[in-house]
């Protein structure tokens, strides 16, 4: 089945629902308009579409290779990356005084979208490198950014974030990689990092490692984490590569998706003189500076479980379209029916439909909330950061979590054909599930949510989103069409159980039951993503509808039936995720651990 870019309905979200529309018109970038957005926007859907499409069925055939350190990508991956510089996608969102274009983040959300959807094992290179040039700019001294932050934005170099340990997963308290400072004022690297994604290739001449190490003195714990970089090959005064680093990769894992993306082992003084590294930020405070990184890292990953999920849901809706088997009491055709009319099929392919389009408006509505904290200032841009931070675990959680939901229900689609190779539905399941495991568990958003940015200013931040959120759903129920207010009706009572719980979590907080709190964690983020996806979607059919021209258009009328069936259908989940949360978190928290070992 042919891949299509959706870019009209990725321009409408990201303008009309997420609401970029309203940071064009403050001017918050004078030299954007709405045209050079469609504009932009088209040009990557034929991009994706034209360029990267097709690399993804061969790429998860051949995977990436490894021999003797070096990794080879697979066929045509290195001259699709070069027509990815060329058409300065690099570029987008980077700063200007290292060859940027300095556009939206919400912009550059909306082409992360579409290159996964296209191919999410290319998409995830571009993906690391721009959390490393977020770090780098923020935290790295003026020498190290003029030394490499240009080839990092106009993707000459590509980045690397480098966490995770054998024994140091989730928990970063437990890294061994040391870091020993050096006479000339740089520091030497020794240790192992694992599961580093595009660690070795061959797309870029060098390759610019983002590494956390302990120095000798360092405090125990998190505390005494500092970040460090380490290129692949060092970098002249001149600009120009010298010495190769010691750094190697030592192996490439054998993985159940994302198949041409290699996944290294990486190894810092292997040869015994250790990894020239140069402190970013300041020694003993880098998990600060990686979090700048990983906050980056946490909304793209999130976009890879849209961009799968609305891969998924294409191939099932044209799969449906022209599979024919039984007879639909709804068919009026001659033979056996198209699957799709069959009632299970529909609901099958709505609920992928709505769910796609429900994480695609929170992501999006999350980079919207960096670009106005970015860009405006005092007491708007903070409030705009907490939107940010606030959405960030729910972008990255609920939408990997809709990823692989959407995929597995394309499989059911597929039927049989699903479950083999064949059609392609499996790798898009494949693919998409790794997406709620890595840059931080879709557990540990859950608890991030809960523990931290629910009590951010008292709970104001978590207030004010749910003030916005009952003001969307009066907008619905106030619109002119009679289905409209049994949706604004429904998203009233999924916004009460998100208020509720909300206050109850703060109260299982402040009282010491933190244990119960945290067993009401994921719940909670899966009821706050349900919410403001479905008032995402009800927001965007009230729009749709508005527009007097399009009312009818097929377009206005999938729009609100979505709503309508996303309403009814998986909002009455937010009335026993209410009940898990706040009547089963006790039984969880209290189980005994030795009544769940094997």
């Amino acid at each position: 089945m042919a891949y299509r870019a959706p870019v009209d309905e990725i321009a409408f979200t990201l303008k009309t629902v997420a609401g970029l529309d309203g940071v064009l018109s403050e001017g918050l970038f004078p030299d954007l308009s709405e045209d050079l957005v469609d504009a932009i926007l088209e040009e990557a859907g034929r991009f994706a579409t034209e360029a990267l499409a097709p690399l993804n069925a061969e790429g998860d055939r051949a995977g990436s290779r490894f021999s003797d350190g070096r990794v080879e990508t697979p066929r045509g991956w290195a001259d699709a990356y070069r027509q990815w510089l060329d058409g300065g996608w690099s570029t987008l969102s980077g700063p200007t005084a290292f060859g940027g274009q300095d556009l939206p983040q919400a912009l550059q959300a909306a082409t992360v979208d579409l290159w996964n959807e296209a191919c999410p094992s290319f998409a995830i290179a571009p993906i690391l490198s721009s959390g490393a040039i977020e770090a780098i700019d923020a935290h790295a001294s003026d020498g190290l950014k003029q030394l490499y932050l240009e080839n990092l934005v106009t993707g000459k170099w590509t980045g690397t974030m480098n966490l995770t340990e054998p024994q140091a997963g989730s928990d970063l308290a437990a890294l061994r990689t040391r870091a020993e400072r050096a006479e000339d004022g740089t520091y030497r690297i020794f240790g192992q990092k694992i599961y580093i994604t595009y660690g070795e290739h061959d797309l870029t001449d060098n390759i610019v490692h983002l590494v956390l190490a302990r120095l000798p003195d360092a405090p125990a714990g998190t505390r005494g984490i500092s970040l460090f970089l380490v290129p692949k090959f060092l970098v002249n005064e001149d600009g120009s590569l010298g010495a190769r680093n010691d750094v190697t990769c030592r192996g490439i894992e054998h993985k159940l998706g994302l198949h041409a993306s290699p996944t290294c082992t990486m190894g810092y003084g292997d040869d015994g003189e250790g990894a020239v590294g140069y402190l970013i930020g300041e020694e003993n405070r880098g998990l600060a500076c990686m979090f700048t990184m990983m906050n980056n890292a946490r909304l793209n990953v999130g976009l890879q479980g849209v961009g799968v999920a609305e891969r998924a849901l294409q191939a099932a809706a044209d799969y449906a379209a022209e599979r024919t088997q039984g007879r639909s009491p709804d068919y009026a055709g001659e033979g056996m029916s198209p699957i799709v009319y069959h009632p299970d099929v529909k609901r099958m392919l709505l609920s992928m439909r709505a769910l796609t389009g429900a994480a695609r408006s929170i992501a999006y509505a999350c980079a919207v909330a960096i670009d106005r904290a970015e860009r405006m200032s005092g007491e708007d841009a903070r409030f705009w950061k907490a939107r940010a931070d606030l959405l960030t675990p729910i972008a990255k959680a609920f939408s990997t979590d809709v990823g692989v939901e959407v995929a597995s229900l394309g499989i059911q689609v597929h039927g049989g054909m699903g479950y083999v190779e064949e059609t392609g539905a499996a790798q898009y399941l494949r693919d998409a599930r790794i997406f709620p495991i890595y840059e931080g568990t879709n557990g540990i958003q859950a608890i991030d949510l809960v523990m931290r940015k629910l009590p951010m200013g008292d709970g104001a931040a978590m207030a004010s989103w749910i003030a916005d959120l009952r003001r969307d759903a009066d907008r619905v129920r106030g619109a002119n069409r009679p289905e409209f207010t049994g949706i604004g009706d429904r998203l009233l009572q999924a916004i009460g159980h998100l208020e509720d719980c909300s206050a109850w979590l703060a109260e299982a907080r402040s009282g010491g039951r933190e244990a119960e709190a945290l067993a009401g964690a994921t719940p909670f983020l899966t009821l706050a993503g349900l919410t403001g996806g479905a008032c995402g979607l009800a927001v965007g059919a009230v729009a749709s509808a508005g527009e007097d021209a399009d009312r009818d258009s097929m377009t206005a009328r999938r729009r609100a039936l979505v709503a309508q069936v996303f309403a009814e259908t998986h909002l009455s989940r937010t009335e026993s995720l209410a009940r898990e949360i706040m009547g089963g978190s006790a039984a969880i928290s209290a189980a005994p651990v030795e009544l769940l070992a094997s």
